[in-house]
């Protein structure tokens, strides 16, 4: 039975179902990578949901590094390596992984790759930049919309530094990045996510200058100025604050 229509972030039980949806036809061999899944309609009616819903759980599987979208194509399985979130939630936790690890792990990985994305980025690379710096400019009323846009810039940065195993490092602390990010994500303040596209600006700009030293400045300002806001938001969500919304 179909499922009522409702808003993205309101149908998480939903959106999980597109995910799910995916994850079978990959793990039945239906899809493998580089191949084209089915049109947001055919997914709609295959699962059940509606499209904004389809839309929400394929947004979540590029946050996660499962599909690709390509412009006036359609939307793919990545054919670059990632490793699934769930086996990684679980050592992160079985671990006692901390905040501060993780953005040790992503400065140590992620400013080398800018470095090499201003040597090595290809122009279509560089243009799928600066459309995601464009939507998070755009995505501001929307925390959890902006985090997937976040992640994503991220993510092409790392493919961009044309390293397959730092692409694959990176996407491997993203999973996790994603996991915890997206538990605090709606306490982030409207300053927080401005400054943060400010920062992601900042890295495109030095990218596309083919800068590799500001690239890689650019990044470890942006990612030390990250976790000072994450650890912020989530002092706020233990304390039961109540999230700051930009005002309308």
């Amino acid at each position: 039975m179909r499922k009522p229509s409702g808003s993205p972030r309101g149908g998480d039980d939903s959106t999980a179902q597109v995910v799910a949806f995916v994850r079978s036809l990959i793990d039945r061999g239906r899809v493998r990578p580089g191949d084209r899944l089915p049109t947001e309609r055919q997914l709609a009616a295959q699962v059940g949901v509606s499209r904004p819903t389809v839309r929400a759980g394929l947004r979540a599987l590029a946050a996660m590094g499962i599909i690709r979208s390509r412009q006036g194509s359609g939307t793919y399985i990545s054919e670059a390596p990632a490793l699934a979130s769930e086996p990684l939630s679980l050592l992160a936790a079985l671990h006692g992984f901390t905040g501060e690890q993780m953005y040790e792990a992503r400065r140590v990985l992620e400013v080398g790759a800018a470095g090499l994305a201003a040597e090595r980025a290809t122009p279509d690379q560089i243009a799928s930049m600066a459309d995601e710096v464009a939507s998070l400019f755009e995505r501001m009323d929307d925390p959890l919309r902006f985090l997937n846009h976040d992640i994503t810039f991220h993510r092409i940065v790392a493919e961009a530094s044309g390293n397959p195993i730092i692409s694959t490092l990176v996407e491997t602390v993203s999973a996790l990045y994603y996991d915890r990010r997206r538990r605090t994500a709606e306490q982030a303040s409207n300053r927080d996510l401005m400054d943060a596209a400010a920062a992601h600006r900042r890295v495109y700009q030095a990218i596309r200058a083919r800068d590799a030293e500001a690239a890689r400045r650019a990044m470890h300002e942006h990612l030390v100025q990250a976790a000072a806001y994450q650890a912020q938001e989530a002092a706020a969500q233990a304390a039961g604050a109540v999230p700051l919304k930009k005002p309308r």
